[in-house]
Protein backbone atom coordinates (compact mmCIF):
# COMPACT_ATOMS: atom_id res chain seq x y z
CA UNK A 1 0.00 0.00 0.00
CA UNK A 2 1.42 3.64 -1.08
CA UNK A 3 1.66 5.77 1.80
CA UNK A 4 1.03 9.71 1.35
CA UNK A 5 0.46 11.73 4.15
CA UNK A 6 -2.02 14.36 5.70
CA UNK A 7 -1.52 16.99 8.60
CA UNK A 8 -4.25 18.02 10.68
CA UNK A 9 -3.57 21.64 12.92
CA UNK A 10 -5.78 21.48 16.46
CA UNK A 11 -6.98 25.23 16.53
CA UNK A 12 -7.48 25.15 20.33
CA UNK A 13 -3.83 24.16 21.09
CA UNK A 14 -1.65 25.07 17.96
CA UNK A 15 -0.73 21.24 17.84
CA UNK A 16 -0.03 19.66 14.78
CA UNK A 17 0.27 16.30 13.79
CA UNK A 18 1.37 14.21 10.30
CA UNK A 19 -0.75 11.24 9.81
CA UNK A 20 -0.18 8.71 7.19
CA UNK A 21 -2.41 7.95 4.34
CA UNK A 22 -2.99 4.81 2.95
CA UNK A 23 -4.04 3.34 -0.27
CA UNK A 24 -5.47 0.07 -1.14
CA UNK A 25 -5.96 -1.24 -4.35
CA UNK A 26 -9.49 -0.42 -4.47
CA UNK A 27 -11.52 1.95 -2.92
CA UNK A 28 -10.95 4.69 -0.44
CA UNK A 29 -7.89 6.08 1.16
CA UNK A 30 -7.68 5.17 4.86
CA UNK A 31 -5.99 7.54 7.18
CA UNK A 32 -4.04 6.06 9.70
CA UNK A 33 -5.24 7.58 13.41
CA UNK A 34 -3.51 5.79 15.78
CA UNK A 35 -1.11 8.36 16.63
CA UNK A 36 -4.05 10.49 16.80
CA UNK A 37 -4.87 10.29 20.65
CA UNK A 38 -0.68 10.31 21.63
CA UNK A 39 -0.23 13.32 19.63
CA UNK A 40 -3.54 15.60 19.78
CA UNK A 41 -4.79 13.70 23.09
CA UNK A 42 -8.12 13.41 21.57
CA UNK A 43 -10.23 10.23 20.50
CA UNK A 44 -12.49 9.83 17.52
CA UNK A 45 -15.86 9.59 17.71
CA UNK A 46 -17.33 7.37 14.50
CA UNK A 47 -20.54 5.77 16.05
CA UNK A 48 -21.47 2.26 14.43
CA UNK A 49 -17.93 2.71 12.95
CA UNK A 50 -19.34 4.31 9.77
CA UNK A 51 -16.22 5.98 8.96
CA UNK A 52 -13.48 3.74 10.30
CA UNK A 53 -11.39 0.89 9.01
CA UNK A 54 -10.75 -1.88 11.39
CA UNK A 55 -8.54 -3.73 10.06
CA UNK A 56 -6.90 -4.05 6.49
CA UNK A 57 -7.99 -7.33 4.53
CA UNK A 58 -7.83 -8.75 0.86
CA UNK A 59 -10.90 -10.87 0.67
CA UNK A 60 -13.82 -8.92 0.05
CA UNK A 61 -14.49 -5.35 -1.72
CA UNK A 62 -17.61 -3.58 -2.09
CA UNK A 63 -18.51 -0.59 -3.97
CA UNK A 64 -22.17 0.47 -2.58
CA UNK A 65 -22.57 2.71 -4.79
CA UNK A 66 -21.31 1.47 -8.34
CA UNK A 67 -23.24 -2.36 -6.61
CA UNK A 68 -20.12 -4.50 -7.02
CA UNK A 69 -18.98 -7.10 -4.90
CA UNK A 70 -15.79 -8.98 -5.57
CA UNK A 71 -14.58 -11.93 -3.61
CA UNK A 72 -10.32 -11.78 -4.01
CA UNK A 73 -10.74 -9.21 -7.25
CA UNK A 74 -13.28 -11.91 -9.19
CA UNK A 75 -16.94 -10.16 -9.58
CA UNK A 76 -19.51 -12.31 -8.28
CA UNK A 77 -21.66 -12.45 -11.51
CA UNK A 78 -18.52 -14.33 -12.83
CA UNK A 79 -17.99 -16.65 -9.75
CA UNK A 80 -22.46 -17.41 -9.83
CA UNK A 81 -22.78 -18.13 -13.10
CA UNK A 82 -18.85 -20.27 -13.34
CA UNK A 83 -18.33 -21.65 -10.12
CA UNK A 84 -19.09 -23.84 -7.24
CA UNK A 85 -19.54 -22.87 -3.26
CA UNK A 86 -17.00 -24.91 -2.25
CA UNK A 87 -14.68 -23.29 -4.96
CA UNK A 88 -15.63 -20.35 -4.14
CA UNK A 89 -14.40 -21.44 -0.16
CA UNK A 90 -11.26 -22.54 -1.45
CA UNK A 91 -11.17 -18.72 -2.87
CA UNK A 92 -11.78 -17.16 0.43
CA UNK A 93 -9.76 -19.09 2.39
CA UNK A 94 -6.38 -19.46 0.34
CA UNK A 95 -6.85 -16.49 -2.58
CA UNK A 96 -6.87 -18.19 -5.54
CA UNK A 97 -9.02 -20.47 -6.86
CA UNK A 98 -8.06 -24.31 -6.88
CA UNK A 99 -6.89 -25.92 -9.74
CA UNK A 100 -8.37 -29.27 -10.52
CA UNK A 101 -6.34 -31.58 -8.22
CA UNK A 102 -6.88 -28.66 -5.46
CA UNK A 103 -10.53 -28.58 -5.64
CA UNK A 104 -10.85 -32.60 -5.55
CA UNK A 105 -8.72 -32.76 -2.64
CA UNK A 106 -10.25 -29.25 -0.76
CA UNK A 107 -13.63 -31.29 -1.73
CA UNK A 108 -12.65 -34.49 -0.39
CA UNK A 109 -11.52 -33.03 2.93
CA UNK A 110 -14.85 -31.14 3.51
CA UNK A 111 -16.89 -34.22 3.08
CA UNK A 112 -14.82 -36.17 5.28
CA UNK A 113 -15.24 -33.38 8.45
CA UNK A 114 -19.15 -33.93 8.01
CA UNK A 115 -20.08 -35.93 10.76
CA UNK A 116 -19.91 -34.68 14.64
CA UNK A 117 -18.80 -36.72 17.41
CA UNK A 118 -21.72 -38.88 18.51
CA UNK A 119 -21.77 -37.49 22.29
CA UNK A 120 -22.29 -33.85 20.81
CA UNK A 121 -25.98 -35.17 19.19
CA UNK A 122 -26.74 -35.46 23.24
CA UNK A 123 -26.84 -31.45 23.95
CA UNK A 124 -29.33 -31.50 21.39
CA UNK A 125 -31.73 -33.27 24.02
CA UNK A 126 -31.08 -30.09 26.67
CA UNK A 127 -32.58 -27.66 24.52
CA UNK A 128 -36.55 -27.51 24.33
CA UNK A 129 -38.41 -28.46 21.22
CA UNK A 130 -39.13 -24.90 20.11
CA UNK A 131 -35.96 -23.21 20.99
CA UNK A 132 -35.15 -21.35 17.70
CA UNK A 133 -32.44 -22.94 15.91
CA UNK A 134 -30.37 -20.00 15.97
CA UNK A 135 -30.44 -20.56 19.98
CA UNK A 136 -29.29 -24.06 19.51
CA UNK A 137 -26.78 -23.16 16.84
CA UNK A 138 -25.05 -20.61 19.09
CA UNK A 139 -24.90 -23.64 21.84
CA UNK A 140 -23.87 -26.59 19.74
CA UNK A 141 -21.20 -24.06 17.92
CA UNK A 142 -19.56 -22.71 20.96
CA UNK A 143 -19.16 -26.48 22.53
CA UNK A 144 -17.05 -28.04 19.83
CA UNK A 145 -14.38 -27.23 21.23
CA UNK A 146 -15.33 -29.91 23.90
CA UNK A 147 -15.22 -32.07 21.14
CA UNK A 148 -12.26 -30.90 18.95
CA UNK A 149 -9.35 -29.42 21.02
CA UNK A 150 -6.67 -31.07 19.35
CA UNK A 151 -6.36 -28.95 17.06
CA UNK A 152 -7.04 -25.52 18.93
CA UNK A 153 -3.12 -23.30 18.51
CA UNK A 154 -4.59 -20.61 17.11
CA UNK A 155 -0.64 -19.74 16.81
CA UNK A 156 -0.13 -23.08 14.85
CA UNK A 157 -0.86 -22.55 10.98
CA UNK A 158 -1.94 -25.82 10.54
CA UNK A 159 -4.25 -26.06 13.85
CA UNK A 160 -6.20 -23.00 11.99
CA UNK A 161 -7.14 -25.17 8.87
CA UNK A 162 -8.03 -27.88 10.44
CA UNK A 163 -10.53 -25.71 12.51
CA UNK A 164 -11.60 -23.98 9.31
CA UNK A 165 -12.50 -27.11 7.40
CA UNK A 166 -14.03 -28.57 10.49
CA UNK A 167 -16.33 -25.49 10.72
CA UNK A 168 -17.32 -25.63 6.87
CA UNK A 169 -18.22 -29.02 6.77
CA UNK A 170 -20.18 -29.24 10.17
CA UNK A 171 -22.17 -26.47 10.01
CA UNK A 172 -24.42 -28.15 7.44
CA UNK A 173 -25.07 -31.43 9.91
CA UNK A 174 -25.33 -28.94 13.13
CA UNK A 175 -27.89 -26.76 11.28
CA UNK A 176 -29.85 -29.81 9.81
CA UNK A 177 -29.77 -31.65 13.39
CA UNK A 178 -31.33 -28.75 14.73
CA UNK A 179 -34.11 -28.79 12.18
CA UNK A 180 -34.66 -32.55 13.16
CA UNK A 181 -34.85 -31.89 16.69
CA UNK A 182 -37.25 -28.88 16.31
CA UNK A 183 -39.79 -31.39 14.46
CA UNK A 184 -38.81 -34.58 16.52
CA UNK A 185 -37.24 -36.36 13.63
CA UNK A 186 -34.22 -38.49 13.91
CA UNK A 187 -30.80 -36.98 13.07
CA UNK A 188 -29.86 -38.29 9.84
CA UNK A 189 -25.70 -38.53 9.04
CA UNK A 190 -24.33 -36.69 6.53
CA UNK A 191 -23.65 -38.87 2.90
CA UNK A 192 -20.11 -38.93 1.58
CA UNK A 193 -21.30 -38.93 -2.14
CA UNK A 194 -23.61 -35.93 -2.19
CA UNK A 195 -22.52 -32.23 -2.61
CA UNK A 196 -22.32 -29.99 -0.24
CA UNK A 197 -25.75 -28.71 -0.56
CA UNK A 198 -27.14 -31.81 -1.54
CA UNK A 199 -25.75 -33.34 1.81
CA UNK A 200 -27.71 -30.52 3.31
CA UNK A 201 -31.01 -31.30 2.01
CA UNK A 202 -30.60 -35.41 2.60
CA UNK A 203 -30.19 -34.37 6.39
CA UNK A 204 -32.75 -31.69 6.22
CA UNK A 205 -35.19 -33.56 4.51
CA UNK A 206 -35.04 -37.05 4.21
CA UNK A 207 -36.22 -40.25 6.75
CA UNK A 208 -35.20 -43.52 7.27
CA UNK A 209 -38.04 -44.97 6.45
CA UNK A 210 -38.22 -44.06 2.65
CA UNK A 211 -35.30 -43.11 -0.23
CA UNK A 212 -34.78 -39.43 -0.74
CA UNK A 213 -33.66 -37.99 -4.00
CA UNK A 214 -32.31 -34.57 -4.29
CA UNK A 215 -33.76 -32.46 -5.91
CA UNK A 216 -31.09 -30.87 -9.07
CA UNK A 217 -32.55 -27.46 -8.76
CA UNK A 218 -33.12 -27.13 -5.12
CA UNK A 219 -29.59 -28.40 -4.90
CA UNK A 220 -28.36 -25.21 -7.82
CA UNK A 221 -30.35 -22.83 -5.68
CA UNK A 222 -28.62 -23.58 -3.05
CA UNK A 223 -25.28 -23.47 -3.87
CA UNK A 224 -26.40 -19.97 -5.92
CA UNK A 225 -27.64 -18.42 -2.63
CA UNK A 226 -24.24 -19.69 -0.81
CA UNK A 227 -22.28 -18.25 -2.87
CA UNK A 228 -23.90 -14.93 -2.84
CA UNK A 229 -23.89 -15.33 0.89
CA UNK A 230 -20.65 -16.36 1.56
CA UNK A 231 -18.40 -12.88 2.59
CA UNK A 232 -19.85 -9.70 2.95
CA UNK A 233 -16.55 -7.33 4.23
CA UNK A 234 -16.59 -5.79 7.39
CA UNK A 235 -20.21 -6.37 8.63
CA UNK A 236 -21.80 -6.64 12.16
CA UNK A 237 -21.19 -10.60 12.47
CA UNK A 238 -17.49 -10.46 10.42
CA UNK A 239 -16.36 -7.76 12.85
CA UNK A 240 -17.75 -9.43 16.25
CA UNK A 241 -15.68 -12.75 14.78
CA UNK A 242 -12.48 -10.62 14.24
CA UNK A 243 -13.06 -9.19 18.11
CA UNK A 244 -13.25 -11.95 20.06
CA UNK A 245 -10.87 -13.52 17.76
CA UNK A 246 -8.29 -10.65 18.91
CA UNK A 247 -8.33 -12.24 22.70
CA UNK A 248 -7.06 -15.24 21.25
CA UNK A 249 -10.49 -16.88 21.16
CA UNK A 250 -10.21 -20.12 20.01
CA UNK A 251 -12.06 -20.75 16.29
CA UNK A 252 -15.36 -22.28 17.03
CA UNK A 253 -16.00 -19.63 20.40
CA UNK A 254 -15.16 -17.17 17.58
CA UNK A 255 -17.86 -18.51 15.10
CA UNK A 256 -20.60 -18.41 17.78
CA UNK A 257 -19.70 -14.95 18.07
CA UNK A 258 -20.84 -14.53 14.68
CA UNK A 259 -23.86 -16.37 15.01
CA UNK A 260 -24.88 -14.44 17.61
CA UNK A 261 -24.60 -11.05 15.75
CA UNK A 262 -26.17 -12.87 13.01
CA UNK A 263 -29.42 -13.78 14.63
CA UNK A 264 -30.14 -9.88 15.21
CA UNK A 265 -33.37 -9.10 13.19
CA UNK A 266 -31.46 -5.81 11.94
CA UNK A 267 -28.59 -8.36 10.23
CA UNK A 268 -29.53 -11.82 9.17
CA UNK A 269 -33.16 -11.81 9.89
CA UNK A 270 -34.23 -9.90 6.75
CA UNK A 271 -35.44 -12.55 4.37
CA UNK A 272 -37.27 -13.91 7.32
CA UNK A 273 -38.79 -10.31 7.64
CA UNK A 274 -40.00 -10.34 4.13
CA UNK A 275 -41.80 -13.62 4.68
CA UNK A 276 -43.49 -11.77 7.55
CA UNK A 277 -44.32 -8.38 5.59
CA UNK A 278 -46.30 -10.87 2.90
CA UNK A 279 -47.75 -12.37 5.46
CA UNK A 280 -49.24 -9.42 6.67
CA UNK A 281 -49.85 -8.03 3.33
CA UNK A 282 -51.87 -10.97 2.62
CA UNK A 283 -53.08 -10.83 -1.13
CA UNK A 284 -52.40 -9.19 -4.50
CA UNK A 285 -55.39 -6.97 -3.67
CA UNK A 286 -54.23 -5.67 -0.77
CA UNK A 287 -50.94 -4.36 -2.80
CA UNK A 288 -51.86 -0.76 -3.43
CA UNK A 289 -52.73 -0.05 -0.12
CA UNK A 290 -49.16 -1.31 1.01
CA UNK A 291 -47.26 0.44 -1.49
CA UNK A 292 -48.64 3.57 0.41
CA UNK A 293 -48.10 2.75 3.41
CA UNK A 294 -44.88 2.00 2.59
CA UNK A 295 -44.41 5.94 0.72
CA UNK A 296 -45.77 7.14 4.23
CA UNK A 297 -42.83 8.64 6.31
CA UNK A 298 -45.60 8.78 9.22
CA UNK A 299 -46.58 5.03 9.01
CA UNK A 300 -44.07 2.76 10.57
CA UNK A 301 -44.95 -0.04 7.88
CA UNK A 302 -41.63 -0.82 6.25
CA UNK A 303 -41.19 -2.62 2.79
CA UNK A 304 -38.78 -5.55 3.93
CA UNK A 305 -36.08 -6.87 1.06
CA UNK A 306 -36.30 -3.43 -0.85
CA UNK A 307 -32.85 -0.97 -0.53
CA UNK A 308 -29.60 -2.17 0.89
CA UNK A 309 -27.97 -0.04 3.45
CA UNK A 310 -24.64 -0.98 1.69
CA UNK A 311 -25.48 -0.56 -2.17
CA UNK A 312 -27.19 2.63 -2.84
CA UNK A 313 -27.30 1.67 -6.66
CA UNK A 314 -28.36 -2.15 -6.82
CA UNK A 315 -27.87 -5.09 -5.50
CA UNK A 316 -25.62 -7.12 -7.42
CA UNK A 317 -26.36 -10.66 -5.70
CA UNK A 318 -29.96 -9.58 -6.75
CA UNK A 319 -29.64 -9.55 -9.90
CA UNK A 320 -28.32 -13.05 -10.00
CA UNK A 321 -30.58 -14.68 -7.38
CA UNK A 322 -33.77 -12.73 -8.89
CA UNK A 323 -33.02 -15.44 -12.25
CA UNK A 324 -33.00 -18.36 -10.18
CA UNK A 325 -35.95 -17.32 -7.91
CA UNK A 326 -38.51 -17.40 -11.03
CA UNK A 327 -36.39 -20.53 -12.59
CA UNK A 328 -37.27 -22.59 -9.25
CA UNK A 329 -40.79 -21.47 -8.82
CA UNK A 330 -41.48 -22.26 -12.73
CA UNK A 331 -39.58 -25.98 -12.10
CA UNK A 332 -40.89 -26.56 -8.98
CA UNK A 333 -44.68 -25.62 -9.87
CA UNK A 334 -44.70 -23.01 -7.60
CA UNK A 335 -45.48 -19.69 -8.93
CA UNK A 336 -49.35 -19.85 -9.37
CA UNK A 337 -48.98 -20.21 -5.24
CA UNK A 338 -51.21 -17.58 -3.48
CA UNK A 339 -48.26 -16.52 -1.54
CA UNK A 340 -45.43 -16.26 -4.13
CA UNK A 341 -48.09 -14.79 -6.51
CA UNK A 342 -48.12 -12.20 -4.06
CA UNK A 343 -44.25 -11.82 -3.96
CA UNK A 344 -43.96 -11.63 -8.12
CA UNK A 345 -46.45 -9.13 -8.00
CA UNK A 346 -45.08 -6.93 -5.56
CA UNK A 347 -42.17 -7.30 -7.07
CA UNK A 348 -43.50 -6.11 -9.84
CA UNK A 349 -45.11 -2.67 -8.68
CA UNK A 350 -41.93 -1.44 -6.88
CA UNK A 351 -39.57 -2.13 -10.43
CA UNK A 352 -41.83 -0.01 -11.87
CA UNK A 353 -43.03 2.44 -9.21
CA UNK A 354 -41.59 6.05 -9.70
CA UNK A 355 -40.90 6.43 -5.97
CA UNK A 356 -39.13 3.08 -5.68
CA UNK A 357 -36.48 4.04 -8.89
CA UNK A 358 -36.32 7.36 -7.62
CA UNK A 359 -34.88 6.15 -4.37
CA UNK A 360 -33.13 2.94 -5.99
CA UNK A 361 -35.19 0.76 -3.52
CA UNK A 362 -34.91 -2.80 -5.69
CA UNK A 363 -35.38 -5.81 -4.29
CA UNK A 364 -31.80 -7.26 -2.76
CA UNK A 365 -30.42 -10.27 -2.04
CA UNK A 366 -32.66 -11.07 0.84
CA UNK A 367 -36.37 -10.82 -0.84
CA UNK A 368 -35.73 -13.69 -3.18
CA UNK A 369 -33.91 -15.66 -0.83
CA UNK A 370 -36.62 -15.92 1.63
CA UNK A 371 -38.72 -16.65 -1.27
CA UNK A 372 -36.61 -19.65 -2.74
CA UNK A 373 -36.08 -21.07 0.79
CA UNK A 374 -40.17 -20.93 1.44
CA UNK A 375 -40.21 -22.75 -2.01
CA UNK A 376 -37.74 -25.54 -0.81
CA UNK A 377 -39.56 -25.96 1.91
CA UNK A 378 -37.13 -24.60 4.64
CA UNK A 379 -38.99 -22.95 7.75
CA UNK A 380 -38.80 -19.31 8.04
CA UNK A 381 -37.19 -20.00 11.21
CA UNK A 382 -34.32 -21.37 9.51
CA UNK A 383 -33.63 -19.18 7.44
CA UNK A 384 -31.17 -17.22 9.55
CA UNK A 385 -29.34 -20.99 10.60
CA UNK A 386 -29.21 -21.28 6.15
CA UNK A 387 -26.89 -17.77 6.13
CA UNK A 388 -25.20 -19.05 9.33
CA UNK A 389 -23.95 -22.06 7.37
CA UNK A 390 -23.07 -19.71 4.42
CA UNK A 391 -21.22 -17.38 5.97
CA UNK A 392 -19.25 -19.49 7.75
CA UNK A 393 -16.86 -19.39 4.88
CA UNK A 394 -15.88 -16.09 5.22
CA UNK A 395 -15.78 -15.95 8.64
CA UNK A 396 -13.19 -18.53 8.91
CA UNK A 397 -11.04 -17.01 6.27
CA UNK A 398 -11.67 -13.87 8.06
CA UNK A 399 -10.60 -15.36 11.22
CA UNK A 400 -7.52 -17.03 9.80
CA UNK A 401 -6.34 -13.76 7.90
CA UNK A 402 -6.71 -11.83 11.10
CA UNK A 403 -4.32 -14.19 13.09
CA UNK A 404 -2.05 -14.44 10.61
CA UNK A 405 -1.64 -10.44 10.92
CA UNK A 406 1.73 -9.45 12.35
CA UNK A 407 0.12 -6.29 13.35
CA UNK A 408 -2.51 -7.81 15.04
CA UNK A 409 -3.71 -6.68 18.11
CA UNK A 410 -6.23 -7.08 20.70
CA UNK A 411 -9.22 -4.92 20.02
CA UNK A 412 -9.91 -2.31 22.57
CA UNK A 413 -12.19 0.80 21.42
CA UNK A 414 -12.37 4.41 23.17
CA UNK A 415 -15.49 6.02 24.10
CA UNK A 416 -17.17 9.58 24.27
CA UNK A 417 -17.49 9.36 28.27
CA UNK A 418 -20.55 11.54 29.33
CA UNK A 419 -21.75 10.50 32.74
CA UNK A 420 -21.42 11.89 35.90
CA UNK A 421 -18.08 13.57 36.79
CA UNK A 422 -16.04 12.53 39.82
CA UNK A 423 -17.94 12.58 43.45
CA UNK A 424 -17.76 11.85 46.59
CA UNK A 425 -19.48 8.80 48.80
CA UNK A 426 -22.66 9.81 50.65
CA UNK A 427 -24.01 7.28 53.82
CA UNK A 428 -27.00 5.73 53.03
CA UNK A 429 -28.21 7.87 55.96
CA UNK A 430 -27.25 11.11 54.64
CA UNK A 431 -28.48 10.65 51.27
Amino acid sequence: MAKDTVTITDNVTGKTVELPIYHGTQGPAAVDISRFYSELGYVTYDPGFQSTASCHSSITYIDGQQGVLQYRGYPIEQLAEKSSFLEVAHLLLYGELPKQEELVGFTRNITRHTMINETLKNFYNGFNHDAHPMAIMVGVVGSLSAFYHDALDIRNPQHREIAAHRLIAKMPTIAAACYKHSIGEPFVYPRNNLSYCGNLLNMMFSVPCEEYVVDPVAERALDLIFILHADHEQNASTSTIRLAGSSAANPFACVASGIAALWGPAHGGANEAVLHMLDEIGSVDNIPKYIEKAKDKNDPFRLMGFGHRIYRNFDPRATLIRKMCHEVLTKLGKQDDPLFELALKLEEVALNDDYFKERKLYPNVDFYSGIIYKVLGIPTNMFTVMFSIARTVGWVAQWMEMIGDPNQRIARPRQLYDGAAKRDYVQVDRR
